[in-house]
């Protein structure tokens, strides 16, 4: 089985540092990078390009609602043609920061609320994938498996990564559980390994409650915002490869080719 281990990276901001991106970067396959909205200025953008660019792993934009103070993790409402421009302008960001260090950007991922209320909201999930089609209708969109905005993406015609959380809890309908919400964030290394492989032999989401809901996924994803990520990361990648599973970048995955 071939697979995608991702983590959200890039998500420092001035003298404010978040996470441990060289060493996340020695582990993932492909890396989604905050594009300044939520997390990442134009420095820490570039820097962690760089280092994308020297482990070799696969890039791509994390854009987000306007949110530095609430790391965009706080829900917004937007006119239609503000969040298009507002998406656009985040992926035409990473894009001309990644040629510049000899990158091409191969997927978008959003971030935070965007990606939570666009998995749970068609017309929302229309709109994201509006705007990255009318950036480049060749990019991946890594999305929430059981989602919305997989979907909608699948609706458009772009190839879609679906994806699943290794320390995060889910709920019966396939949505993360919110992290307002006690046990919502895994935060023992052996608790994540233990979901991911219940959904690798479940194939697809385990909730909290122990409902199977059998989906396809590609991708998984390990938030590079929490303290223990290069330990549960490296341990992710350990149990995977364990049972049998093939890591690969996004671009290379046999099932996202056309």
């Amino acid at each position: 089985m071939e697979l995608n281990l991702n983590a959200d990276l890039g998500e420092s901001f001035g003298a404010w540092k978040m996470g441990d991106d060289p060493a996340l970067l020695a582990i993932v396959g492909s890396a989604s990078i905050a594009c300044g909205f939520h997390a990442g200025d134009p420095l820490v953008m570039r820097r962690t390009l760089h280092a994308a660019r020297k482990s070799g792993v696969s890039i791509g934009a994390h854009p987000s609602f306007p949110d530095l103070q609430g790391f965009g993790r706080r829900p917004m409402h937007m006119a239609a043609d503000e969040l298009q421009a507002m998406i656009v302008y985040q992926l035409a960001a990473l894009s001309g920061m990644a040629r510049v260090e000899g990158l091409t950007m191969t997927h978008v991922k959003p971030h935070g609320a965007l990606s939570n209320m666009a998995s749970e909201d068609a017309a929302l999930a229309a709109r994201v994938v509006k705007a990255v089609k009318t950036f480049d209708a060749s990019l991946i969109l890594l999305a929430p498996a059981h989602s919305r905005l997989a979907e909608a993406g699948q609706r458009e015609g772009l190839p879609v990564a679906a994806e699943v959380f290794a320390d995060r809890a889910y709920t019966d309908e396939g949505n993360l559980v919110p992290r307002s919400h006690p046990g919502a964030v895994l935060t023992q290394t052996a608790d994540c390994v233990s979901h991911v492989l219940r959904m690798l032999d479940a194939g697809g989401i385990v909730s909290v409650s122990g409902k199977h809901l059998q989906v396809p996924f590609h991708s998984i994803c390990v938030h590079g915002d929490n303290a223990h990520s290069v330990e549960v990361a490296g341990a992710v990648r350990r149990a995977l490869v364990d049972n049998g599973c093939v890591l690969k970048p996004l671009p290379q995955l046999a099932a996202l080719r056309r």
